[in-house]
């Protein structure tokens, strides 16, 4: 068991990586200060305003935030942690987002009108190119993975140059080939 230190949740407790999946959070909600000792900052969690186009809102004064966590280098995706509260709006997806609820819930429902309740815990996909309608009871923080899709055509031209560049990046197998 690997332990990486206190949780700012439970003092005096020591939070473990393996079984775990909350100890992303508990990072997220820390701070180094100055001295090196760990502090809470001031919204947990470093969330920033991220208003929802006026002309997407259909109920509500929804609020959200953001704050985002990671980037591919080729930067085709990137991670978002996203909050809102209570409202209902259009989405629209211009490329391919996973979510992944953490906390409250929130009500999707696609455009040929199927309905999906989220709750903490639930993981969904939202294709690029759909449109959902999202309800939120009250309050609703998610992960977001977003990835834009290749093209057929760039997939092709990607799998040609993998293939272009596959004799040149084969190493020697095995422990004579490195001179052991």
């Amino acid at each position: 068991m690997q332990i990486v230190g206190k949780s700012p949740r439970e003092p005096g407790t020591a939070r473990r990586v393996v079984d775990d999946p909350t100890i992303e959070l508990d990072i997220l909600e820390q701070t180094i200060s100055i001295d090196g000792a760990p502090a809470l900052r001031p919204d947990a969690h470093g969330l920033v305003p991220a208003p929802i186009p006026q002309a997407w809102i259909l109920e509500g004064n929804p609020l959200a935030r953001n704050k985002r966590l990671a980037g591919s280098s080729d930067q085709l995706a990137t991670t978002f942690m996203w909050d809102c509260t209570a409202g209902r709006f259009n989405w629209y997806y211009d490329e391919d987002e996973v979510i992944h609820v953490l906390e409250g819930s929130v009500i999707v429902e696609d455009a040929a009108g199927v309905r999906q309740g989220l709750k903490a815990g639930d993981t969904f996909l939202f294709p690029a190119g759909s449109r959902y309608r999202w309800t939120v009871p009250g309050y609703v923080r998610k992960i977001a993975f977003l990835h834009a899709p290749l093209s057929r055509e760039m997939r092709i031209i990607r799998g040609l140059l993998r293939r272009l560049k596959a004799p040149f990046q084969r190493r020697p197998a095995g422990a004579a080939a490195w001179g052991g």
